[in-house]
């Protein structure tokens, strides 16, 4: 836990208690501020009390008497309408803060020095925090890992000098963190998302500037127009730029050129490393992934040769695009996470050849904006609700069984694979909720990495932790 003494003999109203919340009001106790806590839940209330955290309904306290408003980033601040605890901390001029916002304040107050990644973006940032963690662990770094990919930031070791920061930031998140300043922050592109929850595309993209706006270093996607504007504004404001695109040669950062990942500075070019041969880094998504993490491993001191090694170690993120097992010339994919159309549209871009698994609660829009890549799919096994949709889609495109279970589905694809003689995938690509089926998408996702290794004569590419 991070302590948080920024606010040590000063009272604090906090407001949500989930999981961060509830580290942030115990990591806000250990570092001797007085903390009132309150939840709409009173479940949550309930916890928080036995685990020894003073609560007590916001409505009653004395805001002029607070020094600070901590807000979990779940909870309303702008949009659809502000939260009623953000109209009563507003009202008494009370300052409103996230945990990230608490963890910054640490960093500055005992290890300024100490290297602050911190990355957002509507897609790909969990696997881009994820794999610079990695190749700052391969590198022997002392790293710490966490934020939106799901540990609380201040659940964190504290900060140090030479201890290395990865934080993953919703746009939540940066919305309650006015003096987030990390070492390297990255914008990684921007459409339209959360959109219930900030309004308008601009003021989403407002908010997602500030990270870098704040940075030593930024580094920006500029593969959209939104992040293209904003590296040239940040750049103007005398922030130090470094452009990355998965698509285009940018005069100084990283491009991809085919899996190439090719280093501009002052009108010259180099080639850092060739992706190709790294099956988690498959993809132009994961091409702009690796190029924003090398910019940023490059950012806080690392060697090519140290950053190289890591990317060619990486196992990928859990349940993203992650090969999880070979057998011949058959790769086991498990991109669980994919729970609507366009986020299995990079998975399904990144092989030739693919027996897809695909199915569960319906999204809006079912797949039909994956029809451009239907060519790739050799044939299509459809699980859960979505079935009889989707292969009204497919119709006579695909080729499609109506599987109905993930264990029918697991076991046909592989032995319909294993009688191709070219090589393919067999890939949980769902493009659907988990929900008919399975409590989540991880639990899913686990489901199908267990099938795989149940099968026979299969090279596990990860450890199941079920098997004898």
């Amino acid at each position: 836990m991070i302590p948080v003494t920024t606010f040590k003999g000063r009272n604090v109203a906090l407001f949500g208690l989930g999981g961060s919340g509830l580290a942030t009001a115990q990591a806000l106790v250990s570092g001797g501020a007085n903390v009132t806590a309150w939840d709409d839940n009173p479940e949550s209330v309930t916890r928080a009390s036995q685990a020894g955290i003073n609560v007590a309904d916001l409505r009653g306290i004395d805001w002029s008497k607070q020094a600070a408003f901590v807000l979990s980033p779940g909870v309303p601040l702008t949009h659809p309408k502000p939260h009623w605890t953000v109209d009563l901390a507003k009202a008494a001029g009370v300052e409103i803060i996230g945990d990230v916002e608490l963890f910054v304040r640490e960093r500055r107050a005992h290890a300024p020095d100490s290297p602050f990644i911190a990355i957002t973006g509507t897609n790909g940032k969990s696997t881009t925090t994820a794999l610079i963690a990695h190749v700052l662990k391969e590198s022997g770094r002392d790293t710490q890992l966490g934020g939106n990919i799901g540990t609380a930031v201040l659940t964190l070791d504290e900060p140090k000098a030479g201890r290395f920061y990865v934080v993953e930031c919703s746009s939540y998140q940066i919305d309650l963190a006015p003096t987030l300043n990390p070492t390297a922050g990255i914008l990684l592109n921007l459409t339209p998302d959360h959109l219930d929850r900030h309004g308008t595309m601009q003021h989403y993209a407002d908010v997602k500037e500030r990270l870098v706006a704040g940075s030593e270093t930024a580094i920006i996607g500029v593969d959209d127009s939104f992040c293209t504007l904003i590296a040239d504004r940040v750049e103007r404001a005398g922030v130090a730029v470094k452009r990355i695109s998965k698509r285009s040669p940018v005069a100084d950062g990283i491009y991809a050129d085919g899996t190439k990942l090719v280093l501009a500075h002052g009108g010259a070019s180099e080639l850092f490393v060739d992706l190709d041969g790294i099956p988690t880094l498959k993809g132009a998504h994961n091409a702009q992934n690796a190029a924003a993490a090398v910019a940023a491993c490059l950012v806080v001191g690392l060697t090519p040769t140290e950053i190289v090694q890591g990317l060619k170690s990486f196992p990928g993120l859990k349940h993203r695009m992650q090969p999880v097992g070979r057998r011949g010339h058959v790769v086991f994919v498990n991109d669980s996470k994919a729970t609507n159309a366009e986020a299995a549209a990079p998975a399904l871009s990144s092989y030739d050849r693919i027996y897809w698994i695909a199915g569960g609660l319906p999204k809006q829009g079912g797949i039909t904006s994956l029809a451009p890549l239907f060519s790739h799919i050799v044939k299509a096994y459809l699980i859960g609700e979505a079935a009889p949709a989707f292969a009204a889609t497919l119709g006579e495109s695909v080729r499609y069984e109506i599987s109905g279970t993930l264990e029918q589905a697991v076991a046909h694809a592989s032995a319909d694979a294993d009688g191709d003689a070219i090589a393919s995938a067999v890939m949980l690509s769902p493009a659907c909720a988990s929900f008919d089926q399975f409590k989540n998408f991880e639990v899913r996702g686990d489901a199908f990495v267990q099938l795989v290794a149940d099968l026979q004569d299969v090279t596990m590419l990860v450890d199941t932790g079920n098997r004898s």
